[in-house]
């Protein structure tokens, strides 16, 4: 009796270290990964493969590709950690409005969050053009270098305003990176005034983002959305209206979050 419990005990435990194993290694491959493609990258019976990735289909963590039959990660994961404000996801609360913003603008829009000084990408809605500019989900870069980490910090409380200055070392990415504190200032006042923020090709060149916050009941930053596009496309004449659209985008997901 005590074998037959060891016995299952090791088959458990190497079960879940072969599903580990196959999250982990999908997680590398945007385009996915077949059955048998996965069992050799890991030296895994194709048989144990099938079983692992169909359960984990049926479960939700992984979608089948029609065309090919490779299987996906999806957002399970990311959704167990996404945030939750007023007990509602705000990915889901901002997800209609990330579309509708998408298809007003033409352009990839983008929710983004402060993450220990850096903005992270929470979740995307890409353009249909043939030319775009999108990001992967998680990604993080720096919040001085772009219009949705200006935005928030346009909206922060002096005090952690300057904490932040404090620890960020303002290098330069392209020649228009706002990287004196004088800059940054001057710009965040604009922000202030006009309600959305610019990114004109200061974290990557030939790439322009409008952005506004998301504030809360007390009125502290907690998201920001974005519009990002090539540069050739999002030009000066655009901004106002692209702002415009913006802070009605992130009006209507606060609307969501907080009613």
């Amino acid at each position: 009796m005590a074998e037959t419990i060891l016995i299952r005990q090791e088959a458990s435990a190497k079960g879940t270290e072969r599903t580990l194993a196959i999250l982990e290694y999908l997680g590398r491959f945007r385009t996915g990964k077949s059955s048998s493609e996965i069992a050799r990258a890991l030296s895994i019976p194709v048989n144990s493969v099938g079983r692992i990735t169909e359960t984990m289909h049926k479960r939700g963590w992984l979608y089948r590709r029609e065309d090919d039959r490779r299987y996906v990660l999806t957002n399970r994961v990311a959704d167990l950690t996404r945030p939750q404000i007023n007990d509602k996801s705000l990915v889901v609360s901002a997800w209609d409005s990330l579309r509708k913003l998408r298809d007003i603008t033409g352009e990839t829009t983008q929710l983004l969050v402060m993450v220990e000084g850096k903005m992270m990408v929470l979740e995307q809605c890409e353009s249909d053009q043939p030319i775009k500019v999108s990001g992967r989900i998680g990604l993080r870069v720096p919040c001085y270098s772009c219009a949705p980490g200006k935005s928030i910090l346009a909206s922060l409380p002096p005090d952690e305003f300057e904490t932040y200055l404090n620890k960020v070392n303002l290098k330069r990415f392209t020649a228009s990176t706002l990287a004196t504190r004088s800059q940054l200032n001057d710009d965040l006042q604009k922000i202030r005034s006009r309600g959305y923020a610019l990114d004109l090709a200061e974290g990557l060149e030939g790439i322009h983002c409008v952005s506004a916050v998301i504030l809360d009941d007390y009125h502290y930053p907690v998201a920001a959305i974005t519009v990002i596009a090539p540069s050739i496309r999002l030009e000066q004449d655009r901004f106002e209206e692209m702002g415009e659209a913006c802070i009605q985008s992130a009006q209507e997901i606060r609307d969501e979050l907080f009613k």
